[in-house]
């Protein structure tokens, strides 16, 4: 195990688990499978696991004085189930490797989950379905019910989010690096009853929000958002939105709230009315999923408890490549206090060569944080000790 300051780098081939962790063997690779951490997120919360013994960005990175993580990642790859598969992993012992159990079968792509009121709600390539799991881990049958959503595409992630108001919200990513959208699913959040009844949309404008969740302090559901491509090395930024009823949030015309784009918002009032980020911060990073430190945990020494950790999966066109790690804004009263500052990284090497690509981030209940990388389909697991 390794021991050292926070901010830490991490040795992705030095492997450490928590007690039970999850994740979701499938066909598709690239960012969608930063899922496999999510499903840590719900069984964690559905009390299924038990507890583990143990604004501008761009700032260069802080050095706390005493705090040490332990962090190693864990085995996740299945190669045996069957694909289109929610399996759970059950970790005997910290250093044991997981075994698999499969949870449901006979998914179409899925990509998203969340759990709420004893259904598991999924994101599939082109609907959102939903079964009944309870403690004792037996699904019941799979019930779609949202249908008709846009398949694959650019970007093909379906996340999935049951919002503090009991609404079912949906984002999807445009089908395009930039253009004129004709498909209204598409660079957009969707919002449905519980049943999958009355959808309609609800932001717009969103070229790729992969991240959803909710700000415990204010019940406000934050996104991240992937800016466009080929705009250059540092523009525009990567950005986090607060959600907002009917709100635009500028693509393709304009992005991160004041920049025009080049081809799309050659007009005057370009970038009017477009909603503003709570934080930007380096293009190109591919910021994919997010968590909220809870207010109530208190494992992690307190400069990091009042924190949003945010997983960047890299870039793929930047001339000296950047992101593939874990960032982390520091957050008061659930408001954005400062910059993303570096809190976990070492995937990338100096030689600009990656070893990972963290995809998914969750808090378990004891305080905890897991991250995915689905590049070796393994899952870290971040703790303090003092």
């Amino acid at each position: 195990m390794m021991n050292q300051k926070l901010p830490c780098r991490l040795s992705p081939h030095r492997v450490y688990s928590g007690e039970m962790l999850f994740s979701l063997n499938r066909r598709s690779s690239f960012m969608r499978r930063y899922i496999s951490l999510l499903l840590a997120l719900i069984f964690f919360v559905s009390g299924c696991a038990s507890s583990s013994s143990s604004g501008t960005s761009q700032s260069p990175t802080k050095q706390p004085p005493t705090p040490r993580p332990t962090a190693t990642p864990v085995p996740t790859a299945t190669p045996k189930l069957p694909a289109s598969s929610i399996a759970g992993l059950q970790l005997p012992s910290p250093t044991q490797a997981a075994k698999s159990l499969t949870l449901v079968s006979g998914l179409h792509d899925p990509t998203s989950l969340d759990m709420h009121g004893g259904y598991l709600y999924i994101g599939e390539g082109s609907s959102i379905a939903r079964v009944q799991l309870g403690n004792d881990l037996q699904a019941g049958p799979i019930e779609r019910i949202i249908t008709g959503l846009p398949d694959g595409g650019q970007h093909a992630t379906r996340t999935v989010l049951i919002g503090p108001d009991n609404h079912i919200y949906v984002s999807i990513g445009s089908d395009c690096n930039v253009c004129q959208e004709s498909n209204p699913y598409r660079a957009a959040v969707w919002v449905y009853n519980l049943d999958g009844s009355h959808g309609r949309l609800y932001a717009k404008g969103l070229r790729n929000a992969v991240g959803m969740q909710i700000n415990p302090w204010n019940k406000q559901i934050w996104v991240t958002n992937n800016g466009r491509d080929l705009m250059g090395e540092n523009t525009p930024p990567e950005t986090v939105y607060t959600l907002t009823d009917q709100g635009d949030y500028g693509w393709p015309r304009c992005h991160a709230g004041n920049i025009p784009d080049p081809q799309f918002g050659q007009s005057a009032d370009a970038c009017q009315g477009v909603q503003k980020p709570l934080v930007t911060m380096q293009a190109h990073s591919a910021p994919l999923g997010l968590a909220f430190y809870p207010p109530n945990a208190t494992q992690f020494p307190e400069q990091y408890q009042n924190s949003l950790y945010i997983a960047f999966h890299g870039s793929w066109n930047r001339s000296v490549p950047t992101g593939y790690k874990v960032v982390r804004v520091p957050l008061k009263d659930g408001k954005v206090a400062g910059p993303a500052e570096d809190f976990a990284a070492g995937w990338l090497q100096g030689n600009g060569s990656v070893t990972g690509r963290p995809a998914g981030v969750t808090v378990a209940p004891d305080g905890t944080l897991f991250v995915s990388d689905d590049t070796h389909n393994v899952i870290y697991h971040i703790w303090y000790r003092g």
